[in-house]
C-alpha cells in the first residue's frame, strides 16, 4: 500500500510540474516568438500611450462617436473580469426594459425612423464585444456627420476602410472595430 501511495504521491507531483509549470512556459515562449501582439493583448497604442485593445469593447456614448454593443459586465461596463453574458431570454422583462431604452436613446440621439440594428440593442456572450456589423455603424453614420460637421460620405467612407471582412473569406461575418473607427474619427481628416 505504502508503494502505491508513493507511486501516486510522485505522478501527481510530476503531473503539476508539467501540466502547472513546464506546459504553460512552453505556450507562453511559442505564443511570445510567433505572435508577440496577439499574446500580449492585441493592443492599441497611439504614441506611448495604450488606447485600448482590439479585443476588448469600450463604452462611448457621446454623440460624435460610434457606440458598440451593450456590456452585459457589472458593475461597470466592459470589465473583462466579469465576463459574462445577462442571462436573460428574450422573453425577460429585464431584456426588454434594456432594449426599448437603447433604442429610445439611439432614436432620441437623432436615427429616428430607422430600424435598429439588433446588434446595438443587445449584449453579446461575453459582454465585452469590440465589434458592430457594418449595418449598425451605417445605422449611426447621420448622428456622427451631424456631430462632427463632416459629411456623411466621409464618415461612410471611414466605416468602409475599417470594415473587416470575413476570416478566411468564409468564417464569421463582416465587423467593424468601433474603438478602431473612433481612432480614426479623431484622426484629422485627409491623412
Amino acid at each position: 500500500m505504502f508503494t502505491q501511495l508513493r507511486t501516486a504521491a510522485l505522478v501527481l507531483m510530476a503531473l503539476t510540474v508539467l501540466t502547472g509549470g513546464v506546459y504553460p512556459l512552453v505556450v507562453t515562449a511559442i505564443a511570445q516568438l510567433a505572435f508577440p501582439r496577439q499574446a500580449n493583448g492585441s493592443l492599441i497604442q497611439q504614441g506611448d500611450q495604450i488606447t485600448g485593445s482590439e479585443l476588448i469593447g469600450q463604452p462611448f456614448s457621446r454623440p460624435e462617436y460610434f457606440w458598440g454593443r451593450l456590456s452585459a459586465t457589472g458593475p461597470h461596463p466592459y470589465n473583462a473580469a466579469a465576463s459574462s453574458g445577462s442571462n436573460f431570454g428574450p422573453l425577460h422583462p429585464g431584456f426588454k426594459e434594456a432594449a426599448e431604452a437603447r433604442i429610445l436613446a439611439l432614436h432620441s440621439a437623432g436615427s429616428s425612423g430607422k430600424v435598429v440594428p439588433v446588434d446595438l440593442v443587445t449584449a453579446s456572450g461575453s459582454g465585452l464585444d469590440p465589434h458592430i456589423s457594418p449595418a449598425a455603424a451605417e445605422f449611426q453614420v447621420p448622428r456622427i456627420a451631424v456631430a462632427r460637421k463632416m459629411s456623411e460620405g466621409a464618415v461612410r467612407e471611414l466605416v468602409s476602410q475599417h470594415t473587416e471582412g470575413r476570416q478566411l473569406g468564409i468564417l464569421g461575418e463582416p465587423r467593424v472595430n468601433v474603438l478602431r473607427l473612433n481612432l480614426a474619427l479623431d484622426q484629422p481628416q485627409g491623412n
